[in-house]
């Protein structure tokens, strides 16, 4: 009972933070007006509704059907996005990028917190948090690499 316990808390967690991924991008979007920008956090959101989907399968499995949240901290961090980019009215590209990398090194960590579990986790969990974790720090990647230009670039 305990590893099943232990199994859901993770995968809650899981979808919590792909929750925060999805608002933050969202956020991201409204406060960017370049196409290629827009086109990725766009499919860094769907990428993350479909890391839920995967996940809440999960759930359901278990007998867990219920919806989860985004969490506290992500909530909190996207109002600090939304204040500091009201007191500086037009946020930068750069800007942008950094609050983006900011929330894929969140997810991060979360999933590399969930596989410092893995043995207590069923094989068909780890291998799924293994692959979602794989395309996460690709995205994690991309969005870095783009900042990273903004600072060369500026």
């Amino acid at each position: 009972m305990e590893n099943h316990s232990k199994t859901v808390s993770i995968i809650e967690d899981l979808v919590k933070i792909n929750n925060d991924r999805i608002e933050g991008y969202k956020k991201a979007m409204a406060l960017n007006n370049e196409t290629d920008l827009a086109a990725l956090f766009q499919q860094l959101v769907e990428e993350s509704k479909m890391f839920n989907v995967e996940l809440n399968k999960e759930l359901r499995e278990l007998g867990e059907p219920r919806e989860r949240d985004t969490t506290f901290a992500g909530k909190i961090y996207r109002t600090w996005m939304d204040v500091k980019n009201t007191l500086f009215a037009n946020a930068s590209r750069k800007s942008i990028l950094k609050d983006c990398e900011y929330g894929e090194d969140a997810a991060k960590k979360a999933y590399i917190s969930a596989l410092e579990h893995a043995e207590e986790l069923p094989g068909n969990v780890v291998n799924l948090i293994t692959q979602q974790q794989q395309k996460q720090l690709a995205s994690h990647d991309q969005v870095r690499h783009l900042r990273d230009l903004e600072i060369v670039n500026k």
